[in-house]
């Protein structure tokens, strides 16, 4: 009897009928979705549905368990979101798997086919420009939004105990990090910047030799190109089974919560997600004064945005972005590749713009500390500057806020927030859903700056049955 509890309970994680339920249910949910691909439903309309029955299962599992504040001490919740991660969490591992080799390859083969005319040195300026120029404006919402509804002035959510905060590194040390030293290092550090670096260091080397002696690397540059295929339709093949992961990837993050911890932060929560709905809407305004239909992006755009809302990796969700840019919505393989890679590491909007500085009012107000126009420029400066070089996965944000915290002296303060990081999957949806829209809408200005923009391919909105 025993062995055969162990062989249920600790090896198959299906000891209970509710954890044999809720997998018939997702299974009968994913033979929906199949059902629905082949009635040849498009894959972006199956994706906006999967992520309303994910949220909905999620929901429906915390209604069964009654609430309960801790779900994960409860049997069947931890084997049914441990099942449901195979598929879910599985799902961005195969992302993950091709984050490398399509960064690689595709940095080397847009450098040894640029054209000419291409301004690698005003592409690296004007990235870094309109990067770093909207996460500042990301940090003054976020600062505005916190002071005008007074963020932790009535805070009954001061966490106590061991602080969480993150070793905090100097800007010098962080920028020297992203120097791959060791290229297999920073492939495995997934740090893109670093694996960036290292490949335009190879496409200028094969360019350099390419205009001396073409010859001499034509095996190279052809079996790059012929890679960068095999690469692009491995990624194609993954996205296709992006609406069967998106539901139990949000079905894990609903399920996973507590309602008590949701109750005790429930106003930061709301803030922020007002802040990201108000930076959208900032980005919007940006592509309309580039004279681009914002409907017409956020249609295109709704594939990575979902991918980036549930997974929570804005690394994870590249091979997608990257696709989109390219195929839909008009812009230059070199710009997005570059433009793209850069900022899933550095110049996020809500992991490393908005959540920081939220916290460091959260903090302000909560220990009576006067809000001015000196901490008002201190905050967006620090994390402005602190934006550099946090990596695009998910948990990542406290390296952000731990490097703004300290950057304008909270750092003992820091603490404080424990309750905020306890529902930080809820938050980081909504971060890094807006994180890869700032990448997208950062490569679509960046293009049109270098004048290499596709506007037909982007106003051509021509939605494909996959």
């Amino acid at each position: 009897m025993g062995n055969n509890f162990t062989f249920f309970e600790k090896f198959l994680m299906i000891s209970t009928k509710e954890t044999l339920l809720f997998l018939v249910i997702l299974f009968a949910l994913f033979y929906f979705m199949y059902y629905l691909a082949k009635k040849r439903v498009s894959s972006t309309k199956r994706t906006l549905l999967a992520t309303v029955i994910g949220l909905l299962l999620g929901v429906i599992i915390q209604v069964y368990s009654g609430f309960n504040d801790t779900p994960m001490n409860i049997k069947y919740i931890a084997e049914i979101t441990k099942w449901y991660s195979l598929f879910g969490n599985g799902f961005i591992d195969l992302i993950k798997m091709l984050i490398i080799p399509l960064v690689l390859v595709s940095i080397i083969n847009v450098i040894v086919n640029i054209n000419y005319n291409t301004d690698v040195k005003k592409m690296t300026r004007l990235t870094l420009t309109v990067t770093l120029g909207m996460v500042a404006i990301s940090s003054i919402i976020g600062f505005f939004i916190s002071a005008i509804f007074k963020l932790g002035n009535n805070s009954i959510a001061l966490g106590s105990g061991d602080s969480k905060i993150k070793e905090v590194k100097d800007v010098v040390t962080i920028l020297r990090e992203l120097i791959p030293s060791n290229p297999v290092k920073a492939m495995t550090d997934f740090n893109i910047i670093g694996i960036v670096i290292f490949a335009m260091f190879i496409g200028i080397a094969a360019r350099y030799v390419q205009n001396k002696n073409e010859q001499k690397v034509k095996s190279f540059v052809d079996y790059i190109a012929s890679l960068h295929v095999i690469v692009s339709r491995i990624t194609i093949m993954v996205i296709k089974l992006l609406p069967y992961a998106v539901i139990p990837l949000l079905a894990n993050t609903i399920a996973q919560r507590g309602l008590k911890s949701i109750k005790d932060v429930l106003l930061f929560i709301v803030l922020l997600y007002l802040a990201i709905i108000i930076q959208f809407i900032v980005q919007a305004i940006f592509l309309a004064i580039h004279g681009l239909s914002p409907i017409t992006y956020f249609k295109k755009a709704s594939k990575p945005l979902i991918l980036a809302f549930t997974s929570r990796s804005s690394a994870g969700t590249l091979p997608l972005t990257i696709n989109t840019l390219t195929k839909e919505m008009g812009v230059n393989q070199s710009t997005a590749n570059f433009v793209a890679s850069f900022s899933s590491t550095a110049g996020m909007q809500g992991c490393a713009g908005i959540y920081p500085t939220m916290l460091i009012v959260f903090l302000a107000n909560a220990n009576g500390i006067g809000i001015d126009i000196t901490l008002f420029l201190m905050t967006i400066i620090v994390v402005t500057l602190g934006s550099v070089g946090i990596a695009g996965v998910p948990g990542t944000a406290i390296t952000a806020a731990s490097v703004s915290v300290n950057g304008v002296g909270f750092g003992a303060l820091f603490n404080q927030i424990n309750p905020i990081l306890a529902v930080d999957p809820i938050l980081d949806m909504g971060r890094t859903c807006l994180n890869v829209s700032g990448g997208m809408t950062n490569s679509i200005m960046v293009d049109k700056y270098l004048k290499s923009f596709n506007k037909n391919d982007f106003e051509n909105f021509n939605e494909k049955n996959e």
